[in-house]
């Protein structure tokens, strides 16, 4: 038997052919009954069982596959079911759980955001004071008996630890956290003595959020958490997983009484590698060494690989070293065996879920038996690395003398905000509370057909433009009939907020099958960033022209900003991303230059994005914030001081970075809130705001159309922090993924609330 043994932390659940997606989306359309989706379900995690077997994985993660979400799995679980869903015990209904997930005509949907400093989105648990624990279902026994039952394999259960749990939830006051532990703490001990009982050998603890630094008291916390968990069930090996950055102090985990660590050794800088170094490995404990990157989709440098790993063990038993992926394959594509339409060279460089898996079989066997005896193979990865970094447009000599020139930037715009916003005035003359979109309308079927008919030749170019120009046309007289006041195209040509910039830029590559979940069944295809990044043509101006062309009332033109491409990307790892986000932003700039030139004088450039990639560790923020600053404004900022910028920002916690976001200097941010209840509020009145802003006053992630009455709320809310001078009505993201039906009656209704609250207001200040 091999000493040297693989462990996988996690595999994608969307499929080969976002099979997963299907579905669930048949499901929720009322196309296929409950059994048929459950039994149709089982089937797609079984395949990925197998799979993960048949590449020689010794330790395959259960309880990693879900309908939904991993979090809102564990929240549902351990019965963190907020009152609005009116559940009284018992087994939870799909209907509930996806109620939580997506809203119902009665209750709104529980918030979602940002998985780390990631795209992944979860469900935010809500544990109100109400809140008593209790086990509704042990899901990962469930999910261990189906993998030994259908596939005869051994797994190993893997659940969210119950410190990154509450960490991740909201509805109690920090202080409270300790107190929530320990109400917690006897439903998560039994969930493991009943797989104790069951004669599990392994268990994956998912502990992400200690790598975000942990004060003295949580320390503390985690140490008795742990030591109680221990001796509950002793017959257990505890992996206590960490992932996405270096695990510190790493003094203090290694105490924990656990069977072992798993750390990511791929983007930890270093800093993981260097504290093993210096303190030494305890010898009774496995060490997780996530040596293969979970996070992007470039085949590993296997002889760097087999290096770090010659030093791990120097310092860990051989028979006690896990080779992994830095975290969860979710984050990346299934299989890159499809990838049939790209250059050999680049083609030879991807490794997706499948082809890391392959890796860490050969880093094993290497380590097993010796890399002579695997020559062939460790040089067929070797020569494939060296074709793609010798490709010529990695290195190009016109964008290196752009980057150079950077300092020649004026980084603001040529007027303060005081003196702009007079001028845009006066220039736009909107009224009070004015009311527009975030830039996207629904993508029928119809558009995606014509689309496809386009790309695949049945439909000539001709044949294309004039069906767009339709669907803009309808999208003007659909905002002018229902009363908003700056409206958009409805971005119908575009498939992907990244993917269309990237299909126009040089530097990108599109893959076929290169698929990943972003929440629920939103799956993305994101662009790679494989080269050096260039403007080619104008990407926007046909189309917003076009628009503007139709009305007299404002039409914004739209674009993606540099760190949400970058963020939204997969990032070619030669290169820093500050110095990728500043290519990306001298790119946009000449696009904006160019709507401007074109008499689009209101232009969006969105940065939803722009949070997500904030670093885990609070040292390294200011860093990032001064560089993501620093692209926006490189890209935005070429303009007329009556040429109003707007751009706007997706589900996170902004009350750590609204510094930052003034300093953006945008003249009318909307942010995505409608799911937090305004909760961001508190952090604007706090740190006040003078810009124009407009805080997402409906969800258009849920189906559900909010009423007159509720939309109104929520502006009366906002109006008691924000000046109505500086408040814009919105909903909180685009409408791409909505039908027409709702969206309609949805804007409607904001647009009514808005009249409202402007008739009140005006009363109010008479």
């Amino acid at each position: 038997m091999s000493t040297v043994k693989t462990s996988n932390l996690g595999y994608p659940r969307i499929g080969r052919n976002r099979e997963w997606k299907k579905r669930l989306e048949a499901f929720w359309a009322g196309k296929i009954d409950e059994q048929t989706f459950r039994a149709d379900m089982d089937e797609i995690r079984l395949g990925h069982l197998l799979d993960q077997q048949a590449a020689g994985i010794s330790l395959i993660p259960v309880g990693d596959f879900t309908f939904y979400d991993h979090v809102l799995d564990a929240a549902v679980m351990f019965g963190a079911i907020p009152q609005r869903y009116a559940y009284d015990g018992g087994a939870v209904s799909l209907d509930l759980y996806f109620s939580m997930a997506r809203g119902s005509q009665t209750a709104p949907a529980c918030e979602m955001t940002k998985w780390f400093n990631t795209n992944y989105h979860y469900i935010v648990p809500e544990l109100g004071s109400g809140w008593t624990p209790r086990l509704t279902e042990n899901k990962p026994l469930e999910a261990y008996r189906f993998a030994k039952e259908r596939a005869g394999i051994e797994g190993k259960p893997v659940l969210i630890g119950p410190y990154t749990f509450l960490k991740l939830s909201k509805g109690f006051p920090a202080a409270e956290l300790a107190g929530q532990a320990r109400r917690l703490l006897p439903v998560y001990i039994t969930v493991l003595q009943q797989l104790q009982a069951e004669g599990v050998l392994w268990v994956q603890i998912d502990e992400p959020a200690v790598v975000t630094g942990l004060p003295e008291a949580e320390l503390r916390l985690l140490e008795e958490l742990y030591t109680e968990i221990a001796a509950a069930v002793p017959e257990l090996k505890l992996l206590l997983q960490t992932y996405f950055e270096a695990a510190e102090p790493l003094e203090v985990l290694l105490r924990l009484p656990v069977a072992g660590l798993g750390l990511d050794l791929v983007h930890d800088g270093g800093a993981n590698l260097a504290a093993i170094e210096k303190l030494g490995w305890p010898q009774d404990k496995w060490l997780g060494a996530g040596l293969i990157d979970g996070r992007n989709i470039w085949r590993a440098d296997l002889d760097a690989k087999l290096a770090l790993a010659a030093r791990l063990l120097r310092q860990v038993p051989q028979e006690r070293l896990l080779l992994q992926p830095s975290c969860s394959l979710l984050h990346v594509p299934v299989s890159a065996a499809g990838e049939t339409g790209l250059k050999p060279a680049v083609k030879g460089a991807l490794a997706f879920a499948e082809e890391k898996l392959g890796e860490l079989r050969l880093l094993a066997a290497a380590l097993e038996d010796g890399a002579d005896r695997h020559a062939a193979a460790l040089e067929e990865s070797r020569a494939a690395l060296a074709a793609f970094r010798a490709l010529p447009e990695r290195r190009r000599e016109d964008v290196a003398a752009q980057l150079a020139g950077l300092r020649q930037l004026e980084g603001r715009r040529s007027a303060p905000f005081a003196e702009r916003a007079a001028l845009q005035r006066r220039k736009w003359r909107l009224p009070l509370l004015p009311t527009t979109t975030i830039g996207s309308f629904p993508q029928t079927p119809e558009v995606r057909q014509a689309r496809l008919k386009w790309r695949t030749g049945v439909w000539s170019q001709t044949r294309y433009d004039r069906f767009i120009r339709e669907q803009i046309e309808a999208a003007i007289r659909f905002q002018e009939e229902i009363g908003l006041d700056v409206l958009v195209h409805g971005e119908f040509e575009r498939t992907d907020m990244v993917e269309f910039f990237g299909e126009k830029l040089d530097g990108f590559l599109f893959t076929r099958g290169g698929w990943v979940q972003s929440y629920g069944s939103r799956c993305v295809k994101p662009p790679v960033i494989y080269a050096d990044v260039a403007y080619v043509e104008p990407m926007t101006v046909k189309e917003s022209v076009y628009a503007q062309s139709l009305t007299e009332l404002p039409v914004k033109g739209m674009l993606t900003g540099p760190v949400t491409i970058l963020n939204w990307s997969f990032v070619r790892d030669d290169l820093g991303r500050d110095e990728v986000s500043r290519q990306i932003a001298l790119a946009l700039r000449h696009e904006v230059r160019a709507l401007e030139e074109a008499g689009i004088e209101m232009i969006q450039v969105d940065e939803p994005a722009v949070r997500e990639g904030l670093p885990l560790k609070a040292e390294d923020h200011k860093a990032y914030l001064d560089w993501a600053v620093q692209a926006f404004r490189i890209a935005a900022h070429p303009v007329h001081s009556e040429t109003q910028i707007h751009t706007h920002m997706c589900y996170c916690e902004f009350s750590d970075m609204i510094a930052s976001i003034a300093d953006m200097d945008a003249d009318v941010i909307s942010i995505e809130t409608s799911r937090s209840h305004g909760e961001l509020l508190t952090a604007f009145e706090e740190q006040g705001y003078e810009k124009g802003i407009g805080l997402g006053v409906y969800d258009i992630h849920s189906p559900r159309v909010p009423g007159v009455e509720e939309i109104g709320r929520n502006i009366e809310q906002a109006l008691r922090v924000l000046d109505a001078e500086q408040f814009w009505i919105n909903p909180d993201c685009g409408l791409k993924t909505r039908g027409w039906e709702e969206t309609g009656a949805a804007l409607r209704n904001m647009v009514e609330a808005a009249k409202q609250a402007r008739e009140k207001t005006i009363l109010q200040n008479a």
